[in-house]
């Protein structure tokens, strides 16, 4: 029996509104340091538990009046917002991969996979979105899972779809020799600088920042207080600059260093490609290379505009965020959403000017529409950009 669209369509945009009502329930606690299982649902101003028919996504909030049951107290629309707006996501990409089929011009056995991985991607940045809206800040965790989900979606993909529908139309981060002699020496490089790091031997940028900035934040989500009103320290930001530029030495060198051997050495070449081009080494080598390059391209604009401007430019959140965002989608499009996210930033700008609001936000969410934005011209940007300068 097959099963109607219409469906589909409902099953999927409810189950996307209850992955939006934890995603509230990641927002809310996450800044705050509280555990997101233990206890349950409870209203943030009287502490009284939520019940089950209190807490249906969309539904209860409108039905309560966007006001506790108990208190009185009003609930932000934030949480209508973010379960609606990840029923969409959820149901609209569905129709696009599956309807239309966005992502090549054929039917591709185990599509799932990838829209999975990506349903999942979105998912956290709308989290990672609405928390860096509020506190300036991304949570590493949140980068850290997507990225893991990247790399190991990556590695088995090419078990689940043929390995040359994923290279031909770019479905899944993939590496050839070369990108993966440059993932294997960036991680060996990653792993260097990881130990210089811990032994002391090199420095953490913004070491003395990092520690005001977690006060501040406790201060702000209720979690602890601001001892003392003594003034931050004056940084020189590109001192700081220049620590990550020696933290990021090990990696560049390392990989430039793999690269060089796999290529001037016959024997090392032949086993290399050999080895690389196996389906689960290629697909966690293209995940993992496709981290580096999206870390690598937010950081050096960081790098180059805090040395240019004196003062930081763009957050290491960002960097997490693009490098966990190539983990999934691969180096090419995730390159691609970052020349995409300033239209964004600059819409933002020219709303502000025309509306004459004051209110700046972070670039943590224009990073993330960009990333959603190739998602949905995958097709596109493969067959006018993609097909000129990478065939």
């Amino acid at each position: 029996m097959v099963v109607p669209d219409w469906i589909w369509f409902i099953f999927i945009f409810a189950f996307g509104c209850c992955i939006g009502s934890f995603l509230n329930v990641v927002i809310y606690r996450l800044p705050r340091d509280k555990s997101l299982i233990k206890p349950g649902s409870f209203c943030p101003e009287c502490g009284k538990h939520i019940r089950f028919y209190d807490n249906i996504p969309l539904v209860s909030w409108l039905i309560l009046g966007r006001k506790c049951r108990y208190c009185k107290a009003p609930i932000s629309p934030r949480y209508f917002v973010v379960e609606l707006l990840t029923g969409v996501i959820f149901v609209g990409l569905f129709y696009l991969y599956f309807h239309i089929d966005l992502l090549s011009s054929v039917r591709i056995d185990g599509a799932w996979l990838i829209y999975l991985l990506h349903i999942i991607l979105l998912a956290a940045f709308i989290a990672a979105s609405a928390i860096d809206l509020e506190y300036w800040v991304i949570p590493m965790s949140i980068c850290w899972f997507v990225t893991a989900v990247g790399i190991i979606g990556s590695a088995v993909g090419t078990y689940i779809i043929q390995p040359s529908l994923v290279r031909t139309y770019m479905l899944l981060p993939i590496a050839s020799p070369t990108t993966a002699s440059l993932a294997a020496g960036a991680i060996i490089g990653l792993a260097i600088s990881l130990i210089l790091l811990v032994t002391g031997l090199l420095k953490r940028s913004y070491e003395l920042a990092s520690t005001e900035d977690v006060e501040y934040n406790k201060e702000q989500t209720g979690t602890g207080s601001k001892s003392g009103s003594s003034e931050v320290a004056k940084i020189n930001h590109r001192v700081e600059m220049f620590k990550e530029i020696l933290f990021l030495l090990p990696i560049i060198i390392c990989s430039a260093i793999v690269f060089w051997l796999t290529r001037e050495s016959e024997l090392l070449r032949t086993w290399w490609e050999g080895f690389s081009q196996r389906p689960f080494i290629m697909g966690l080598l293209g995940s993992i290379w496709g981290y580096f390059v999206g870390c690598g391209v937010v950081w050096a604009t960081r790098i180059l505009g805090t040395l240019a401007f004196g003062k930081e430019a763009m957050g290491l959140g960002d960097v997490h965020l693009m490098g966990a965002a190539g983990a999934v989608i691969g180096p090419v499009f995730v390159v691609v959403a970052f020349f995409v996210a300033p239209f964004f930033g600059l819409a933002w700008a020219g709303f502000q000017l025309l509306f004459r609001k004051i209110r700046q936000i972070p670039y943590g969410p224009f990073l993330s529409l960009g990333i959603f934005t190739v998602m949905i011209l995958h097709n596109w940007i493969l067959n006018r950009f993609c097909f000129y300068f990478f065939r």
